[in-house]
């Protein structure tokens, strides 16, 4: 496996392994649009599917993460990343399948609604979008997933965001699941479609023909 999923601890703050993973696409083309997308490892495997889904005229950089959201270092590490790169014309962020030792309905949500504060004002010319968590497999964990959703949309609902609902595409097909937590070539391609529907839909820049 390219990355860890917490399945034992669910108490602890720092899980077995930490790790980030951060990516620039094509970093010195200036031309095409580009996504920032925050996430875990589900947004990592979708987002090199994206850019060629795109034909690349949507280049997905990336900063994927196991910190929870109570991670000290977590907007710093974003505010690092952001910096690094040339310019973004939106901003996805997901994050609900690590910090299991977050109750859902309250340190959860407290933390996440802290993360949209510093999003909107990091990001204030850049739009932002939420996006659920995917399905899981583990009915207890999935659970905790549907109330962790519904926080978010609780959440995009009091700040004004709009919500991009990759668990619907998830719940859907967990046969492309290779070990009930990530997804096979054709999982992620679904994840990919929505989320390129989305911002074509939402963005006008994502509309334009670059050549």
């Amino acid at each position: 496996m390219e990355f860890t999923y917490e399945r034992e601890n669910g108490t602890e703050k720092y899980e077995g392994y930490e790790w980030d993973n951060v990516w620039i696409d094509r970093a010195k083309n200036l031309e095409r649009n580009r996504v920032l997308y925050i996430g875990d490892s589900i947004s990592c495997g979708t987002r090199r599917v994206a850019t060629l889904r795109s034909e690349e005229q949507i280049l997905f950089d990336g900063f994927g993460t196991s910190k929870g959201l109570d991670n000290p270092f977590f907007c710093d590490a974003i505010a690092l990343f952001a910096k690094q790169e040339a310019r973004r014309d939106a901003v996805l962020f997901n994050n609900g399948l690590h910090g299991w030792h977050l109750e859902d309905s309250t340190e959860y949500k407290a933390y996440y609604e802290k993360m949209v504060q510093f999003l909107i004002s990091f990001f204030p010319d850049t739009p932002v979008f939420l996006v659920l968590s995917s399905y899981l497999a583990d009915p207890e964990r999935n659970a905790r997933v549907l109330a962790r959703n519904e926080a978010v949309i609780s959440l995009a609902e009091k700040y004004h965001l709009k919500v991009i609902d990759v668990y619907a595409v998830t719940e859907k097909m967990p046969e492309k699941q290779t070990d009930g937590v990530h997804f096979n070539s054709e999982g992620y391609e679904a994840i990919a479609d929505k989320l390129l529907t989305f911002l074509k839909e939402n963005v006008d820049a994502f509309n334009e023909v670059h050549l």
